[in-house]
């Protein structure tokens, strides 16, 4: 094991390739939502409604509170089955009811479309990182989370841009229709592939043992809990951005279909150039500051911060620089922070640690954000949602910062337990 210890493991690239694919997808069903807001709020209710985006708003959280319930149980399952089977059968879900939103004749329908989104995601969200942890070594699995965080800015981005484009010229069903296919291409690739912990180095390997002891050991990793923290926060502001951005741009007076796309257009420039980066500089620094998966991610939410803030208060077109920036530095946790994740948790509990990571940061992130914003921007209006918004970023940078001195020994503490 000694010699092989630095190596990946044989058909790891591929498997990256693939799961980067099907990420990519993921947040592009995710953000087609999101960019088709306005659209959608208007075929089913009417102009006057003050309630209205509050509503719209639970179609956001159908997803969000599905995917987190759905993914510990689906978590633990892939802890003790094949990883690939449980990915490859919850892309397929979520694509056939990705594609299902398109088809829905009343709101109802469209909230229970976005349901079995939310279980089919649940399944892959925690399994496609413990994957990647298990066939690529410490060393490099920064920069490899990186790339597969990569489809996040990307896909949100392309998100957007299909849902202003497809939407402002063949309505906004024809959005959904779209993203389906693929998917399903995607998911059924996953059946050819192989558990890595069964085919690690050409060896057949024991599924690792685990017991309570693990899971309590989870529990009690500091680093493991403020991560969850930080990320919680980070998930309000990306997902509440993601989810009201257009509501906000048009209050900002900005045309629809081009704000959306010149808004994708930023957030596939600075999303990727920043998780990539990010990942890359956390993983050069860690011989040196062996903290620095959380100095990274939070240096970069402080830097963010005041990007934000600007945004709110310079007009158009000069506000998009400063919303370069912000998304910039808001990107760069990342890569850095799933990391962290995978290395203060023992291999045979990986998959439950990625599954309550997300419970976790969705209960009290995203799901929280999608109807909050929309009261306060219903009540008052979209800046006084954002300026709410630039406190949470600030927090968030923050607990990253306070997590860093927990960081070095629990990550050590790992890899002693798998010597």
């Amino acid at each position: 094991m000694e010699g092989g210890a630095k190596k990946s493991t044989s058909g790891a690239h591929g498997a990256l390739l693939l799961l980067l694919g099907i990420n990519l997808f993921n947040y592009i069903d995710r953000q087609v939502l999101a960019a088709l807001e306005p659209d959608i709020r208007a075929s089913f209710f009417a102009a006057g409604d003050v309630n209205a985006m509050t509503k719209t708003g639970l179609l956001g959280d159908a997803f969000f509170v599905t995917y987190m319930i759905s993914a510990p149980i689906l978590g633990l399952l892939a802890d003790r089955f094949s990883r690939w089977i449980i990915v490859g059968s919850a892309v397929i879900l979520w694509s056939l009811a990705s594609g299902g939103s398109g088809l829905a004749v009343t709101f109802a329908i469209l909230f229970a479309t976005r349901i079995c989104v939310g279980i089919g995601e649940g399944g892959y969200g925690p399994a496609a990182p413990t994957i990647l942890s298990d066939l690529f070594p410490i060393e490099i699995r920064g920069r490899v989370m990186a790339i597969f965080c990569a489809a996040i800015p990307v896909g949100s981005a392309l998100g957007y841009v299909i849902g202003g484009l497809v939407g402002a010229h063949l309505g906004w069903r024809w959005a959904f229709y779209l993203v389906a296919p693929p998917g399903l291409l995607l998911g059924l690739l996953c059946f050819w592939q192989r558990d890595p912990r069964v085919t690690a180095h050409h060896l057949v390997q024991e599924s690792p043992r685990r017991s309570l002891r693990n899971y309590l050991r989870l529990f009690r990793t500091r680093s493991y809990l403020i991560n969850c923290v930080a990320q919680t926060l980070m998930t309000f502001v990306t997902g509440g951005l993601g989810y009201w951005v257009s509501a906000y741009l048009e209050y900002r007076n900005q045309s629809p279909a081009m704000s959306r796309t010149i808004f994708g257009l930023i957030t596939v420039v600075a999303g990727l150039i920043s998780t990539l980066l990010g990942g890359i500089v956390a993983d050069k620094l860690r011989p040196r500051f062996a903290g620095s998966y959380f100095w990274v991610s939070g240096i970069g939410m402080l830097i963010a911060c005041p990007f934000f803030i600007a945004t709110l208060y310079i007009p158009f077109p000069a506000a998009w620089v400063a919303m370069f920036f912000a998304i910039f530095f808001l990107f760069l946790n990342t890569g850095p922070s799933n990391t962290a994740l995978a290395n203060v948790s023992l291999p045979a509990v990986r998959a439950t640690a990625f599954a309550v990571n997300i419970f976790v940061i969705h209960a009290l992130g995203d799901v929280q954000a999608f109807w909050l914003l929309g009261y306060i921007g219903g009540h008052t209006n979209m800046h006084v949602a954002f300026l709410f918004v630039s406190g949470i970023i600030f927090a968030s940078g923050l607990a990253w910062i306070i997590g860093a001195k927990y960081l070095p020994a629990d990550t050590a503490a790992i890899e002693t337990a798998q010597t």
